[in-house]
C-alpha cells in the first residue's frame, strides 16, 4: 500500500521558524558534545576503575545501548506530551548522567560510572531526534531537507566543543582525574535546558490526531520505509563500526596514538562540515541521489583502506567515511519523511532510530572483537556487499516511484 502524501502540519511563521531552528542548532551543539566526552574518556576511565581489562569499553557500549533502548520511550513521550517536554526531560537526564558518572569516578565505583553513561543514552536519543523537530519547525516539505541539514551543523560545533572540554577539564580535579570532564558534561546539559524550554514548535494539524494512522507493521513493510531505514542503518552503522575500529588498526600498524586521534578529529569534522550545503544539494539533485552518493563515498573509503596501511590511507579513508555518512544519513532522514502521515510520524521515527542506533550499539559491542578476529582489511571488504545491496534497493525503489505520485523522488 502506498502512503498518501503527508498532510502538512500547521506552518510556523518565518520568524518563528528561524527562531526554533536557531534554538535547535544551539541545543544540538551542546547536547551533541556529550558523546565525544563519553566515547573519548569512557574506555580510559573503564581501564582505571575496572578489575577486568576486557570490560574497559563497557561504559561506552552501555551509552550506545541506552541510546538505542531510549528511542522508543522518548518517541512515546514526544507523542503524548510534545517534543519540548521530552527534550527538557532529556537534558535533565543528561545533567543527571554527568553527575552520576563523575561520582562514580570520585568513588572509584565502576558500576556507578557505567550507570551514568547508560543514563546519558536517553539524552542522546532526544538529541538525535532534533533533526525531526526541524521538519516540524518549517512544515513545508520542500524546506525539510535544508532544515535537517541546518540542525546537523550543530554537530560540527559539538565536535569542537566535546574534545575541547576533555582537553581543558580532564585534570581539573587532580585527586579524581577525568571527573571534571563529566561535571562539564552535566554543565553543558544544564545550559541546554533554557534553550529547549524556549522551543515553540507548531502544533500538529487536526488531521494528525485523526484515526487515519496505519499499523506500524504495514508501514515498516512499505518499500519507502525499507529503503530509508536500510540507508540510515548502513550509513550510520558502518560509520560507527569503522570509526571505532580505526584507532586500534592505526596503532596496530605502528602509527602513534596522537596520529590516530588526529585522524578521528578530521573524520568528525568531515561528518558535519558538509551540513552547510547538504540540504541545498538534496534540493537540487534529489534525496535518493545524495543518499546514494553518501553510500558510494563510504564504499570508496573502504577501497582506500584496502589499498594500503600508511597514514595517508587511514586519514583519507576516515575523511571519506565522514563525508559519506553526512550525505547518506541526512539523505536517508529526508527519505524517511516520505514514509508517514502526520499521525504516524512519532512511531515511524522511533522505529527508524531504534533500528539505526540498535545497529550502532551492536557495532560498539562487537567492533573490538571483530577487529581482533578478522582484521582491518576484511572489515572494510565485508562492508562493500552491504552498500551494494542498499544501492540496488535505492535504484529499484526510485524507478518504482511514478512521476507525479504522492511520494516524490
Amino acid at each position: 500500500m502506498t502512503a498518501s502524501s503527508p498532510t502538512p502540519t500547521t506552518h510556523a511563521s518565518a520568524p518563528s521558524s528561524r527562531r526554533n531552528l536557531g534554538l535547535l542548532v544551539a541545543a544540538q551543539s551542546l547536547g551533541g558534545a556529550s558523546p565525544p566526552i563519553i566515547i573519548s574518556l569512557g574506555g580510559l576511565v573503564g581501564q582505571q576503575l575496572s578489575s577486568n581489562p576486557s570490560a574497559a569499553t563497557l561504559p561506552v557500549s552501555l551509552y550506545q545501548l541506552g541510546l538505542a533502548l531510549s528511542t522508543l520511550p522518548a518517541a512515546w513521550l514526544m507523542h503524548r506530551q510534545g517534543r519540548r517536554t521530552a527534550y527538557v526531560l532529556g537534558a535533565v537526564m543528561g545533567l543527571l548522567s554527568g553527575l552520576v558518572a563523575a561520582q562514580g569516578i570520585a568513588q572509584s565505583n565502576f558500576m556507578l560510572f557505567c550507570l551514568g553513561t547508560a543514563l546519558a543514552g536517553f539524552y542522546g536519543a532526544c538529541v538525535q531526534s532534533y533533526r525531526f523537530a526541524a521538519t516540524d519547525a518549517v512544515g513545508e516539505p520542500s524546506r525539510q531537507a535544508q532544515a535537517i541539514s541546518r540542525v546537523m551543523v550543530g554537530g560540527l560545533i559539538a565536535a569542537i566543543i566535546g574534545p575541547q572540554v576533555v582537553i581543558w577539564t580532564r585534570d581539573a580535579l587532580p585527586m579524581t582525574p577525568f571527573a571534571g570532564s563529566f561535571y562539564s558534561q552535566a554543565l553543558l546539559a544544564l545550559l541546554a535546558l533554557p534553550l529547549l524550554a524556549g522551543l515553540r514548535l507548531p502544533p500538529p494539524a487536526p488531521k494528525a490526531v485523526a484515526t487515519d494512522a496505519r499499523p506500524l507493521a504495514e508501514i515498516a513493510r512499505s518499500p519507502q520505509f525499507v529503503v530509508a531505514a536500510a540507508a540510515g542503518v548502513v550509513s550510520y552503522g558502518l560509520m560507527s563500526f569503522l570509526m571505532t575500529a580505526a584507532p586500534m588498526a592505526m596503532v596496530g600498524c605502528g602509527h602513534s596514538v596522537g596520529e590516530a586521534a588526529l585522524g578521528i578529529q578530521w573524520h568528525v569534522l568531515a561528518m558535519f562540515a558538509p551540513s552547510f550545503f547538504t540540504g541545498r544539494l538534496i534540493a537540487r539533485f534529489g534525496k535518493r541521489r545524495i543518499t546514494a552518493l553518501g553510500l558510494v563515498l563510504i564504499a570508496v573509503s573502504g577501497l582506500l583502506a584496502l589499498a594500503g596501511l600508511s597514514l595517508t590511507h587511514f586519514w583519507g579513508s576516515l575523511v571519506l567515511l565522514g563525508l559519506g555518512w553526512n550525505f547518506g544519513f541526512i539523505g536517508a532522514t529526508s527519505l524517511l519523511t516520505e514514509c508517514y502521515r502526520p499521525s504516524e510520524r512519532a512511531k515511524v521515527q522511533a522505529l527508524n532510530d531504534f533500528l539505526v542506533f540498535g545497529t550502532v550499539a551492536m557495532a560498539s559491542f562487537g567492533s573490538g572483537q571483530l577487529m581482533h578476529s578478522v582484521g582491518w582489511a576484511k572489515i572494510n571488504a565485508g562492508m562493500l556487499p552491504l552498500i551494494a545491496l542498499v544501492l540496488v534497493l535505492l535504484a529499484v525503489q526510485g524507478r518504482g516511484a511514478r512521476p507525479g505520485s504522492s511520494l516524490p523522488a
